[in-house]
């Protein structure tokens, strides 16, 4: 086979590579936010808005047992929401200035109990609405406590 000939003037020499030191690539400052700041901001409320009338629906149609629909009902349905909404929104604001073993066990203290309560809202004995409450929330310690213990410093802060 036939090779090109060098061009005159000998090798033509390639700008150095520049040094890249761990941690600091360019590529890996920070993930793009693909929404704005506004957006943002009115999703800290809107997602708990629209999760506690979730929650606030389950915990109705749990407690009226596929009877009749009454105003109790709908006052238990919405009582439940607006504190679901209430203390999701407020976690969601003073959580993530806590440690994080206090950050998972506040989170995990809302879900157990939110879950127990509505486990308890389907006509199930206490003691078993204790139970799968104490189960659940102690699944999410374990996830929640994983997530701010590989992501979290000592203090709270996030890893970056």
């Amino acid at each position: 086979m036939a090779h090109a000939a060098p061009a005159p003037g000998g090798i033509p020499r390639r700008a150095p590579a520049p040094e890249v030191r761990a941690g600091t690539s360019p590529d890996r400052r920070r993930t793009p936010d693909v929404f704005g700041a506004r957006t943002h901001r009115v999703a800290q409320i809107a997602v708990p808005v629209v999760l506690a009338l979730v929650y606030g629906y389950w915990v109705a149609a749990n407690n009226r047992g596929g009877g009749p629909i009454t105003g109790w009902n709908l006052l238990l349905g919405f009582a439940s929401a607006l504190v679901f909404a209430v203390v999701a929104i407020a976690l969601l604001r003073l959580a993530p200035r806590m440690i994080r073993e206090v950050h998972a066990l506040l989170w995990t203290a809302f879900v157990g109990i939110a879950f127990g309560f509505l486990y308890s809202q389907s006509d199930q004995s206490v003691w078993r609405s204790v139970l799968m409450s104490l189960l659940v929330a102690g699944a999410t310690f374990i996830v929640f406590f994983y997530r701010y213990y590989t992501r979290e410093d000592a203090f709270g802060r996030r890893i970056r």
